[in-house]
């Protein structure tokens, strides 16, 4: 019997971690999926297919080699050689985004707020040093535990947005902006930002799927925790292609939406955003660190405040600027690993083929 328990704490967890600054400030969405138009619903549907795939083979992978770190996982798809090159690029994403993280939250704060960007940065760049101090398990359930909250307030936003429109969705297309999408045509923009997740959740998938009690645990850890990615994908979608006049003028389109609706659900979702934030932030730079040292040591203890520093200095390159310039990198790293996942779900299947005759 699959452990509920083990599945609710994955799928959530691993929402938490994908669902960082750009996604939920409803930016990255923005910029890979609704400035084309309508097509964009297409393009979300084909990416969470992609993701759902490679969600549950993430986990599988990591309850199989019983992980530490994601090195293992890839050593074992990709071999040594090019493994390495790939966990170095990897490791680089992964502290790349952790700057964003720190910059996305210096953005919410002063837009929310009105708190000064580098007091805003300051806070996050607290909160995520105390929790990294934690258990691992604890680190987990901190994750999964922000998710429910983050998904009523998009889905009342995204709802009503929709709802109370006056643009009509094929007029949408008159205000797309096709041109700031990274990938170029729709639907390599939606397989571009599925390996985009892949990557961003690749390492610490992989830690949660070895601390699970079964294959089967991790495996729909995976799974739920994709349905939900794609949910909340479909729901901000719908409703930026809502305003579509208005959401390439701001930095945060999904706070745009909520204060229209009411200043308190405006209040309400930055609050959501800034804990998603922390949650990426922290899913983030735990596989970095842990990739160089091990928790509680004297190393680890270094490594930590030295990067969080450096990424809150390097965090004033800007929020917007960040996310066009490293997603879209950090999208064909996961494209990679993607592959590297479905050949090695291949190979398995052979195998049984093989043993069945």
């Amino acid at each position: 019997m699959v452990g509920f328990r083990d599945v609710l704490k994955i799928g959530l967890a691993y929402t938490g971690v994908v669902v960082g600054a750009g996604f939920s400030t409803g930016q990255e969405i923005l910029q890979f999926f609704t400035n084309n138009g309508y097509l964009s619903i297409f393009a979300v549907l084909i990416s969470g297919l992609l993701i759902l795939f490679t969600g549950k083979w993430t986990a599988d992978v990591g309850h199989d080699l019983r992980a530490e770190s994601h090195v293992e996982s890839i050593m074992d798809i990709f071999g040594s050689v090019f493994g390495r090159i790939l966990d170095y690029a990897l490791v680089f994403f992964l502290y790349g985004v952790a700057i964003i993280m720190v910059a996305g939250a210096g953005s919410t704060f002063y837009e929310s707020f009105g708190t000064p960007p580098w007091l805003g940065s300051l806070i996050l760049v607290i909160a995520v040093y105390i929790t990294l101090n934690l258990d691992f398990n604890k680190i987990v359930i901190a994750l999964g535990a922000i998710t429910p909250y983050l998904l009523a307030v998009v889905i009342i936003i995204a709802v009503i947005t929709f709802i109370n429109s006056s643009l009509p969705l094929t007029d949408a297309n008159q205000y797309a902006k096709p041109e700031l999408t990274p990938a170029g045509p729709w639907w390599w923009d939606g397989i571009t930002y599925s390996g985009f997740t892949v990557a961003v959740a690749f390492s610490f998938l992989t830690m949660m799927g070895s601390g699970t009690s079964s294959k089967k645990a991790a495996g729909w850890g995976g799974i739920v925790g994709s349905i939900l990615i794609l949910v909340l994908m479909l729901l901000i979608n719908l409703g930026i292609l809502a305003r579509m006049d208005a959401v390439n003028e701001v930095e945060l389109p999904m706070l745009l939406l909520g204060t229209e609706i009411s200043p308190v659900l405006g209040t309400l979702l930055s609050i959501a955003m800034l804990l998603v934030i922390y949650n990426t932030a922290v899913g983030m730079l735990y596989p970095f660190i842990t990739r160089f040292t091990k928790p509680k040591t004297k190393q680890y203890n270094i490594l930590l405040p030295v990067s969080l520093v450096a990424g809150y200095i390097l965090s004033f390159a800007g929020f917007a600027d960040l996310v066009g310039a490293i997603y879209p990198l950090m999208g064909y790293i996961g494209l990679i690993l993607a592959a590297g996942l479905l050949y090695k779900w291949i190979q398995l299947k052979m195998r049984r083929n093989r043993s069945k005759v």
